[in-house]
């Protein structure tokens, strides 16, 4: 019709950034590790909950054993019986125990696992805003020296308290004396003279309270020795890592 005009097509679509153009926001980038920092945090609360629940578990299941070996062997007079009972029941308290252990020990290296992500993520905070590491208790390194600073940021730990009092040494000792005690009732139960049969139980009860606590270090210095951090304490330039 005449006086009316032909529309004028859309403007063709702009065509797309390439990827990494423009640079992400600094408040983008803070937002998206908030997000995982809390997410890291998060996880790290709901493992420690969960193995202390496992080990307050472990040791009702100790009372309660150890409370039902006493009635029964007032019950039978500690005879042949009781003895057959005790095996029985202590076998069942050291198999939770040895697995409970092994979860304590697991429980470390997840720790340990989160603490060197939560590291990591305060050296991208300050990378973005280098004026807050003054600020930090913890540490912005993802090595060694960083993760015993964020374990503990009163100076160096070199007080042996903080390993001997740890939950895995705790349960180690815990889980060696039911293991040794049961070494001694079955001792006690094949006929092995008394002086004989408290040997056993010690002998027992110290191998594996070593082979645990050896265990539990393992992995611990392995994983120092093939990782390799992002940024490490000493300054120099990122060397790779996981």
């Amino acid at each position: 019709m005449r006086g009316m005009r032909t529309p004028s097509p859309p403007p063709p679509p702009e065509p797309p950034e390439p990827p990494g153009t423009p640079a992400t926001a600094p408040a983008l980038q803070a937002q998206i590790l908030a997000t995982e920092h809390w997410s890291l945090l998060a996880s790290r609360t709901t493992t420690q909950n969960e193995v202390l629940t496992r080990i307050s578990m472990f040791l009702t299941l100790v009372s309660a054993g150890l409370v039902s070996l006493a009635l029964v062997g007032q019950a039978t007079g500690f005879g042949a019986d009781f003895g057959m009972f005790a095996v029985i029941v202590l076998s069942f308290v050291a198999l939770v125990g040895v697995l409970t252990l092994l979860r304590v020990l697991n429980v470390g290296m997840e720790d340990l696992m989160y603490v060197v992500a939560m590291n990591r993520l305060r050296a991208a905070y300050v990378a973005l805003a280098p004026e807050v590491e003054a600020a930090l208790m913890t540490s912005p390194h993802d090595d060694a020296a960083g993760v015993s600073r964020t374990y503990y940021f009163l100076g160096d730990r070199r007080d042996a308290s903080h390993v001997l009092a740890s939950s895995m040494i705790f349960m180690a000792v815990v889980v060696s004396a039911i293991v040794g005690l049961l070494a001694a009732v079955v001792g006690l139960a094949a006929g092995a003279p008394k002086a004989v049969d408290i040997a056993i139980g010690i002998g027992v009860g110290a191998v594996f309270l070593v082979g645990a606590t050896v265990a539990g270090g393992r992995p611990y210095f392995r994983f120092w020795r093939t990782y390799r951090p992002q940024h490490p304490s000493d300054g120099t330039t990122a060397r790779g890592g996981r």
